[in-house]
C-alpha cells in the first residue's frame, strides 16, 4: 500500500513539474497612443490636432479641422475629422496594432461653455516579433 502511495506521489510531482515547464513564454508588446484634440472655441479660432506617439517613441502632429466656424458648428469639419480618425486607426490596425482602450473626455474651463476641447485617447498595442 505504501508503494502505491509513493508511486502516486511521484506521478503527481512529475506531472506538475512537466506542466510547469510547458508554460509558454510571455509575449513582449510595444505600445502607442493616438490623441485627438478638437477645439470648441467659437469663430474658428481654436486649434485641433491629432497627436501620434509611435511604438518607438517618435511623435507627429496632424492638423484637424476646428469644430466651429464663424457661423457656428461646422458639420463638414466634423465629417472630415471623423474620416481622418477612422483612416488613421485603420492604417495601424491593418499593420497589426490592436486598440486596447479608448478614453474620451472634455474640458470646458468657462462657466458659459463657449470654450473648451474634446479629447480622445486611443491606446494601442502590438506583439513584438
Amino acid at each position: 500500500m505504501k508503494k502505491m502511495y509513493l508511486l502516486l506521489l511521484v506521478f503527481v510531482i512529475g506531472s506538475s513539474c512537466a506542466s510547469a515547464q510547458e508554460t509558454p513564454p510571455v509575449a513582449k508588446k510595444k505600445f502607442m497612443q493616438i490623441t485627438t484634440v478638437e477645439s470648441v472655441v467659437s469663430g474658428g479660432l481654436g486649434r485641433s490636432k491629432m497627436l501620434v506617439t509611435s511604438g518607438d517613441g517618435t511623435q507627429k502632429e496632424i492638423d484637424m479641422e476646428n469644430l466651429f466656424s464663424l457661423v457656428g458648428i461646422n458639420f463638414k469639419n466634423i465629417l472630415q475629422n471623423e474620416n481622418l480618425v477612422v483612416k488613421t486607426l485603420k492604417t495601424y490596425t491593418d499593420d497589426g496594432w490592436r486598440i486596447d482602450q479608448v478614453t474620451p473626455f472634455t474640458l470646458s474651463p468657462g462657466s458659459n461653455g463657449g470654450v473648451g476641447i474634446f479629447m480622445t485617447r486611443y491606446f494601442l498595442s502590438k506583439s513584438e516579433s
